[in-house]
């Protein structure tokens, strides 16, 4: 229940306060969030051509990456402009319908990311267990009911966050602790009861990544019992080495929403700027590593990438 003494009806303005705390250190944070933005933009664009270019990439492992970066790109052009408009030109205000909208598509693209990784560690089950099977499986029609389903799941469990938000009629101050309209941020400087909000919140924390982390272990559980069971080393390490990639970006994308969980059952409170920054970094550090990983370790990604350097330098 948040009590409020002074509350202000539903305000037109809301004003975002970027890092609360470190404000005279904007400036500096501005610069690795502008690097993160250009490296990310650079990285998966380079992701998107070189897979258009390239016919043996348009195969379904490679057309889910392209989803990826395309969700990925959506993702921080949504998050850093904005954030950026408060660091360098204190644009710090933000309307209430434009603070609904950034409120429904920034989870919105990080389920839809979540749902991805879940329909590429599919790809890597049929690849394992139905090698034969593997294009046929995964035609194009099926990826395009697996990114139709991607899409559908996240505008249905985010549809409510600006339906509930909008019900919200006084408030505590018009001021939001964060660097972007975040739907809990705005909950939390509501007045009046606020558990039916935290009970949504915890169902589509549940209902999308929790339920796509489940059936990813779930999947490579198989998929390592499937391995083990191949008759050489080589083999098997063969057949781990195309999952390699993938589960570098899962436990990149999982690992700090797993330690943020397990930090508020525990009890461990964290400073709010650092809550802040971590919130972040979980949203903007996978789309700029995921195109740098899937460079680094893909061979057809690898060759291409040198050879686009070779040209330049040429």
């Amino acid at each position: 229940m948040s009590s409020c003494n002074n509350s202000i009806s539903q305000p037109l303005i809301f004003v975002l306060a970027g890092i609360p705390g470190l404000e005279s250190s904007h400036g500096w944070f501005s610069i690795p969030f502008f690097l993160v933005f250009v490296i990310t933009v650079l990285g998966n664009t380079t992701i998107l051509c070189i897979i258009q270019v390239e016919k043996s990439l348009h195969e379904p492992m490679f057309l889910l990456l392209a989803m990826l970066s395309v969700v990925d790109l959506s993702l921080v052009s949504v998050i850093v402009p904005r954030m950026l408009g408060i660091f360098w030109m204190k644009a710090k205000e933000i309307s209430f319908n434009a603070c609904l909208t950034q409120m429904f598509f920034i989870p919105s693209f990080y389920v839809m990311e979540s749902g991805i990784l879940l329909a590429m560690a599919f790809d890597r089950f049929v690849a394992i267990w139905y090698p034969l099977r593997y294009t046929t499986i995964l035609a194009k029609n099926m990826l395009v009911k697996m990114a139709l389903a991607v899409m559908a799941r996240a505008v249905a469990v985010l549809t409510p966050v600006p339906i509930l938000a909008k019900r919200l009629e006084s408030f505590q101050t018009h001021i939001i602790a964060y660097s972007y309209c975040a739907y809990m941020a705005v909950v939390q400087i509501a007045c009046g009861d606020i558990s039916d909000h935290i009970v949504y919140g915890l169902m589509v924390i549940v209902a999308s990544v929790g339920f796509d982390l489940f059936f990813i272990i779930l999947s490579y559980g198989l998929i390592l019992h499937a391995v083990f069971q191949m008759p050489s080393w080589e083999a098997r390490g063969k057949a781990l080495s195309t999952c390699g990639s993938h589960l570098c970006v899962i436990a990149l994308f999982y690992s700090p929403v797993v330690f943020s969980v397990l930090a508020q059952i525990l009890g461990y409170h964290m400073a709010p700027y650092l809550q802040i920054i971590i919130d972040n970094l979980y949203f903007l550090l996978p789309p700029m590593v995921n195109p740098l990983i899937y460079g680094a370790r893909t061979k057809q990604m690898r060759e291409w990438v040198l050879r686009i350097l070779h040209c330049h330098g040429n």
